[in-house]
């Protein structure tokens, strides 16, 4: 068991929010087939993490369909809301509430990076023990996974969604930071060619919602009629 604690911070899957670029390109349905199938692999995680799980939907009005999916689920964890503005001015809101009830060690993701494993979160467990934060870069310039044992410096200006947010992140952490570590790079699930590198890098993943997923990959590629031998591999 570890005493560091997953916050899953996520979106209630819904028609027409969220995943737009995808949506753009596969059409509403199927990015809410999509969106499902990423949090049901982000869920899989949180069953699986050997310590305590919080659960941090968009807004308060998700509460409860959150608290469903603790029972769909049937693992034990906690429900705590995200407050409004900016991923930045949430993430540091959630991180005061945690802090506040004297949860330290903290490792937050989101609901787009399936290829994240057990490999990756040993690792980052392991340098919560040396370092005041952990940070696993997206190969778009974004950021998978963000780990601290104390507070966050001011996130709010970072710029968001935008390619330049893992350095600039790296860089406001390493200024007020004593110590950061830099994990290898991992991807999310942002763009059309995004989806279909899921083909490759989840083909010999054997967890039940990776291989959906995947499935679910491959009948959309089929679908669209998309080159197999095109797919980068992982």
């Amino acid at each position: 068991m570890t005493d560091a604690i997953l916050v899953l911070v996520h979106k209630k899957p819904q028609l027409g929010v969220g995943k737009q670029r995808l949506a753009a390109s596969f059409g509403e349905e199927r990015a809410l087939q999509i969106a499902q199938a990423l949090l049901n692999c982000a869920m899989e995680d949180a069953v699986t993490w050997p310590g305590p799980v919080v659960l941090a939907p968009a807004s308060d009005q998700d509460s409860g369909w959150a608290q469903q999916q603790v029972m769909q689920f049937r693992f034990p964890c906690r429900v705590m809301p995200q407050t409004s503005g900016n991923l930045g001015q949430r993430l540091n809101a959630l991180d005061a509430a945690l802090r506040a009830q004297n949860k330290t060690r903290l490792v937050y993701i989101g609901s787009d990076a399936p290829g994240l494993n057990e490999k990756d979160y040993a690792a980052v467990r392991s340098r919560l023990h040396q370092n005041d934060a952990v940070l696993m870069p997206a190969i778009d310039g974004g950021v998978v996974l963000m780990a601290n044992r104390c507070a966050w410096p001011d996130l709010s200006m970072l710029p968001w969604s935008t390619d330049c947010l893992g350095v600039s992140l790296a860089a406001r952490c390493e200024s007020e930071m004593k110590t950061v570590s830099i994990l290898n790079e991992g991807y999310d699930i942002d763009e059309p060619d995004d989806f279909f590198r899921l083909l490759r890098l989840l083909e010999a993943d054997r967890r039940p919602a990776r291989r959906a997923l995947h499935a679910l990959a491959r009948t959309i590629a089929l679908d669209l009629n998309v080159n197999m031998d095109h797919i980068p591999h992982a």
